[in-house]
Parts: structure tokens; sequence; C-alpha cells
């Protein structure tokens, strides 16, 4: 016997499928005026002249012409590349050795703990404190001082010393919570085949690459997959701690586009630069979406 949703006809589920649809379009609407508005605006500016007073003047590709024979765009290019390598290196690294070390461990809650305080800093108090130690004549020197080393390195100075320092400072903040994430992925692995390859005589190296490892893949897609987009868009620390210096040694492509922007007033020049952000965001997470998804299927 067939059921009353099987034999009810197709036009009469619209009056649902309608109501359904008058509940989400406020969120819709609010995404387009909030999101896609917004950028279809800065799309527009990136190929005129504007200085934010009176009204664009169209140049057409100009301003992607001057933003690559720019050698300062170059090198924002170049270090915002090292951040996405060092995010993903050394945060994301420490925080699965953190989860290995301590998920099986008693009282491991409390060992991770003292690595998640730092998460609940802002990236600007962050800066803060590691100017504070970083800076020329700060704790680290003085500390390095005491202990007869006068010729310290010139921490926030010289590049690319300074981003590779930043980009500690990051994982500073960025470990626990992906010590944290990576555990909750761990203790979500079934007992039974942890047991079964220890009965063969896995351990050690040879546990995590044949067992935890893959079963972690679906949680470590999500973590790589922030921490790349998060490394691209890098600007509060580099901000608050070297402001792209000296000179713009140390400039990301965000702080590039902040400073073309909202310093020298070139909002078509800066809207160039953020449409080139987006454009290689979104690429980098469709290109690692992609990978990590046909990896999957040959698996």
């Amino acid at each position: 016997m067939t059921s009353d949703k099987a034999t009810r006809p197709k036009a009469a589920k619209d009056p649902y499928h309608w109501s359904a649809r008058g509940f989400i379009a406020p969120g819709v609407l609010g995404v387009a005026v909030l999101l896609y508005v917004p950028l279809l605006w800065t799309t527009f500016i990136s190929f005129t002249e504007y200085n934010g007073l009176g009204d664009p003047e169209w140049i057409g590709v100009e301003n992607y012409v001057e933003m690559f024979d720019d050698p300062a765009f170059l090198g924002s290019v170049l270090n915002t590349l090292l951040w996405v390598g060092g995010t993903l290196l050394v945060p994301v690294g420490i925080g699965l050795g953190i989860a290995l070390l301590t998920w099986n461990l008693k009282g491991g809650t409390w060992l991770r703990l003292p690595f998640l305080i730092p998460y609940a800093v802002s990236g600007i108090g962050v800066a803060v404190i590691w100017s504070f130690i970083l800076g020329s004549g700060g704790a680290l020197d003085q500390a390095l001082g005491a202990f007869g080393f006068s010729d310290t390195p010139r921490w926030l100075v010289d590049a690319p010393l300074n981003t590779v320092v930043m980009i500690l400072a990051t994982a500073w903040q960025g470990v626990g919570v992906n010590a944290l994430l990576f555990t909750i992925g761990l203790q979500s692995i079934p007992k039974e085949p942890l047991e079964a390859a220890r009965i063969d005589g896995a351990g050690g190296f040879r546990l995590f690459r044949s067992i935890l490892w893959p079963m972690l893949r679906p949680l470590t897609a999500v973590v790589v997959g922030l921490s790349i987009v998060a490394s691209l868009k890098t600007f509060d620390i580099v901000q608050g701690m070297t402001k792209g210096g000296p000179g713009r040694d140390s400039e990301t492509l965000a702080l590039t586009m902040y400073k073309e922007t909202f310093v020298n007033s070139e909002y078509g020049l800066g809207s160039a630069i953020a449409v080139f952000l987006t454009i290689v965001t979104l690429a980098a997470a469709i290109l690692y979406l992609r990978q990590q998804l046909s990896s999957k299927h040959e698996g």
C-alpha cells in the first residue's frame, strides 16, 4: 500500500517549498547585500582611478599592470607564501604532535590547556606581547645578555628573520586550538583497529602512518584548509609588530592592500590587490579541496 507522501501530487508540495524559501530569503538577501555587493563594487573600483572622493574614473587594467610592476608587491606575495608554508609547518605540525603525545595520557587535558590559553588573545594582543619580547633591547635580548650574548639578532628589523619570528608568534597563538581539534579527531577513532594493529606489532610511527593518519585525514583537511585561508589574509600581527617594515620588507598582501587603500588613498590600486588576494584565496581553497576529494576517491 502506497503512503500518502508517495501519492501526494507534486503541485501540492509547492506551498511548502515556497514557505521554506520565504524563511531563508532574509538570510540570502543579507549575504547578497553584505558579501556580494561589496565584492562587485570592489571589482569595479579596481578598474578605476579613485581616491575616495568624487566619481571613479575608468582606467581599465592599469591598476593591475602597476600592481605587478611594483617590486614591493612581489615582495608581499613572497612574504605571504612564506606565511602559508610556515603556518602549515609550525602551528599545525606542533599541534598534531601535542595531540599525539597527550590524547591517551591521564590528565592530558591539563597538559593541553596552557597551549590553548593564548588562542583567547587577539592578534593585536599577540603582537604587543611579542613586540615586548622581541623588540630591540626587549625581554629576549636582556635574557640573552644575562648569559653573555651581546650581539643578538635584530629580530624585528632584519628580513626575512622578522617574518619568521612573526610566524612563530602566530604559532604560539594557534598551536593550542590545532592540538584540540586533532585530539577530538583522535578520540573519535574506533578502538578496535588500534587494538588489532597493536596485536600485529604496530606501534609508534608505524601505527601513526598506517592507522592514525589515514583516519585523521578528513579533520586534517579542515585544519589545513583553515590555516591556508587564514595565512593568506594575515594582517593584524604584521601591522602590530613591524607595520610591514623595515621599509616594506615584511609586508603581506593584506597589509599592502590596507596601505594602498587607506594610507595612500589609492582605492583603485588597493581594490586591485584585494581582488587578486580573493582570487588567490579561492584558488588555493578549491585546489586543496579538489586534491583532498580526489585522494579520498582513490583511497
